[in-house]
C-alpha cells in the first residue's frame, strides 16, 4: 500500500514524511525545491504497514524544465498511491498553488487527506479551518517539527487504506544494487536505461539527484532494487562550498552503499578512473558491499586505455574490483553489467565449505611460510567462514602476538 505526500514547494512534505516514518531518510532544508525525485519510505501504524512516497514540490505555474520533471514524478506517485496526503502551510493560508492542486486531486479516484502543517503552537491549530475551502474534507492540523497531530493524521491514513491483504514477504533472492559515483557521471541515466523508462530526473547540471531513490526491476528472473544516489564530491569541496543540502545528500549516498549488496561505482570514461572514483570505490568496499566499477559514456571515450585503467584500479584498491565499460546513451554492455552484479551478490551471500577453506590455507602455507619473530614462527592452524553478506573468515593461530599487518 502506498501513500503519496504531495504539496506546494516548501510546505514541509519531507519533514512530515520523516516524522511519520520515524526516520531521517528524506533530505530536509529550508530552501524550497530540495526534493526532486520521488522517494519511498516504509511506515507502520495501528498494525498496518504502508509506504510513504515523498515527492517534490508541485507548482503548476512554473514552466521551468526541471519543475516539469518534478511534476511528472509527482503524477507518477499519484498513479501508484492508494491514499494521498495534501500538505499545506497553515501559517501561509490558502494559496493559489494549493487550490490548483486541490482541483487536480478532487478529480482523482483516490482518498485525499489535507494535512495543515506548521501548526507549531496550540494557538495555530485554528488556522487549519481555512483549508475547508479546498473541498477535500476536514483538514488535520499538525506540526512535523514537533510531532503535533501526527497520530491523528496516521489514524486518518490507515482508515482510508484499502482492507489489508496478505503482506508480501521479501524475496530471499532480492538483490539491492546501489549506483554511486561522482556528480554528473551519468548515474541517473544509467538507472533509467536499466529500467527502460524515465524514473529519475536527468539534467546536464551536476547535483540534480538529491535523495537516494529505490526502484524495482527484474533481471534474469530475479528481483533487483536499484538505488540511484546523489553524486559524492570530495569532502573538502563540500565543506568549502558550505552547502548543507549537499552534505546531507552525500550522507544518504553513503548509507545507500551500506545497505546494498552490490555497489556500481560509475565513472566517466572520458576522464578515466579519477582519484575521487577510487575513494568512492574504497568507501563502498569498506561499507561491506561487493563493488564493481563501470566506465560509463564509453561511446565518447573509446580512445581510453582500458588496460591501463584496470591496472591502476588493481594497484590502488586492495580488493581489486572488476572494471567494465558501458554506455547509458546507447545501452551498450548494460546487460553484462547486471549479470556481473548478480554474480557478485551471489558470491557475497555464499558460504565456502570448511574443508575447502583449509585446503586453500594449506596450499597457501606451503607456497609461502608465515614470518618468524624472535625465533618463533606463526602457524596458521585452522580456517572457517563465520559470516556472509559480507563474507567473513577466521583463522586460528598458535599465538596472536605473532600476527602483524
Amino acid at each position: 500500500m502506498k501513500v503519496a505526500v504531495v504539496g506546494y514547494p516548501n510546505v514541509g512534505k519531507s519533514s512530515l514524511v520523516n516524522r511519520l516514518a520515524g526516520s531521517r531518510e528524506a533530505v530536509v532544508h529550508e530552501r524550497p525545491g530540495v526534493t526532486r525525485d520521488r522517494k519511498e519510505l516504509p511506515a507502520d501504524w495501528g498494525g498496518r504497514t504502508f509506504t510513504l512516497i515523498d515527492t517534490g514540490g508541485v507548482d503548476l505555474a512554473d514552466r521551468d524544465r526541471l519543475a516539469e520533471s518534478v511534476r511528472d514524478q509527482a503524477r507518477a506517485a499519484l498513479a501508484d498511491a492508494a491514499v494521498v496526503v495534501l500538505v499545506v502551510d497553515a501559517r501561509a493560508g490558502v494559496r493559489p498553488g494549493d487550490e490548483e492542486l486541490a482541483d487536480l486531486l478532487r478529480r482523482a479516484d483516490v482518498p485525499v487527506i489535507v494535512a495543515a502543517n506548521k501548526c507549531d503552537a496550540p494557538g495555530d491549530v485554528a488556522l487549519a479551518a481555512e483549508f475547508h475551502r479546498l473541498g477535500l474534507g476536514e483538514p488535520v492540523a499538525g506540526s512535523a517539527l514537533h510531532g503535533l497531530g501526527t497520530g491523528d493524521l496516521l489514524d486518518r491514513v490507515v482508515a482510508a487504506l484499502p482492507p489489508p491483504g496478505a503482506e508480501p514477504e521479501e524475496d530471499p533472492e532480492l538483490v539491492r544494487l546501489a549506483v554511486i559515483g561522482r556528480p554528473n557521471v551519468g548515474k541517473s541515466s544509467l538507472v533509467n536505461r536499466f529500467l527502460g523508462r524515465e524514473r529519475v530526473i536527468v539534467a546536464p547540471d551536476a547535483g540534480t539527484t538529491r535523495d537516494a531513490i529505490d526502484e524495482r526491476l527484474e533481471a534474469d528472473g530475479r528481483p533487483v532494487i536499484l538505488v540511484d544516489t546523489a553524486g559524492i564530491r570530495r569532502q573538502s569541496k563540500v565543506a568549502a562550498a558550505g552547502d548543507s543540502v549537499e552534505y546531507y545528500t552525500t550522507l544518504r549516498s553513503r548509507r545507500a552503499a551500506e545497505r546494498a549488496d552490490v555497489s556500481l561505482v560509475v565513472c566517466d570514461a572520458t576522464a578515466g578512473v579519477t582519484s575521487q572514483d577510487l575513494r568512492i570505490a574504497d568507501l563502498a568496499m569498506t561499507s561491506g558491499c561487493a563493488t564493481l566499477l563501470v566506465l560509463n559514456k564509453w561511446d565518447l571515450g573509446e580512445d581510453v586505455d582500458l588496460d591501463h585503467e584496470r591496472a591502476r584500479v588493481a594497484a590502488k584498491l586492495r580488493l581489486r574490483p572488476r572494471v567494465l565499460t558501458a554506455s547509458a546513451l546507447t545501452g551498450r554492455n548494460l546487460q553484462r553489467v547486471l549479470v556481473e552484479a548478480l554474480a557478485l551478490a551471489d558470491r557475497r551471500a555464499g558460504r565456502i565449505p570448511t574443508p575447502e577453506l583449509n585446503r586453500f590455507l594449506a596450499d597457501l602455507v606451503a607456497t609461502r611460510q608465515p614470518p618468524a619473530r624472535q625465533g618463533r614462527r606463526l602457524n596458521l592452524l585452522y580456517m572457517a567462514q563465520t559470516g556472509e553478506r559480507p563474507p567473513r573468515f577466521s583463522i586460528q593461530v598458535n599465538t596472536r602476538r605473532l600476527v602483524t599487518r
